[in-house]
């Protein structure tokens, strides 16, 4: 259950975002313990004349750059579980895309079970449910 919204520089390249979306899940799984059949993943391209990063165009640096951002529950990752899967998704772009520029980023939002979910469910309820149901 993660949703990983992606934007890439570049032209839309749907044998590049099988990639990028297979890689992302497994590292997502390998890293956060996120369960891959129910993570989804979004990825949009932006002509890099349109990113901007130190005052300079992608297109005129002449790397590549992405923004990845991950939503995941509150409390269910460590800060070293974080630090490795931030680190695993930069030099997976870097496979990807080539020369990345440094400021390129990944954002990782924890955010409260009750407010989050997917099949009408939050992930607070699926979490009482899965304790009741062990009781």
């Amino acid at each position: 259950m993660p949703i990983i919204n992606i934007s890439v520089t570049g032209r839309p390249d749907a044998g590049l975002s099988t990639r990028i979306a297979k890689e992302v899940t497994e590292i997502t799984a390998m890293q956060l313990r996120k369960d891959p059949t129910i993570t989804a993943v979004s990825i949009s391209y932006i002509d890099p004349q349109h990113w901007f990063a130190g005052g300079k165009s992608l297109a005129e640096d002449g790397t590549h750059t992405f923004w990845l951002d991950i939503k995941v529950v509150d409390g269910t990752n460590t800060k070293l579980e974080l630090e490795a899967y931030l680190k695993a998704i930069f030099a997976a772009f870097g496979r990807l895309l080539g020369a990345v520029h440094e400021e390129s980023y990944a954002f990782v939002h924890e955010v409260p079970a009750a407010a989050y979910g997917y099949g009408g469910k939050t992930q607070e309820f699926r979490f009482i449910s899965g304790r009741l149901k062990a009781a």
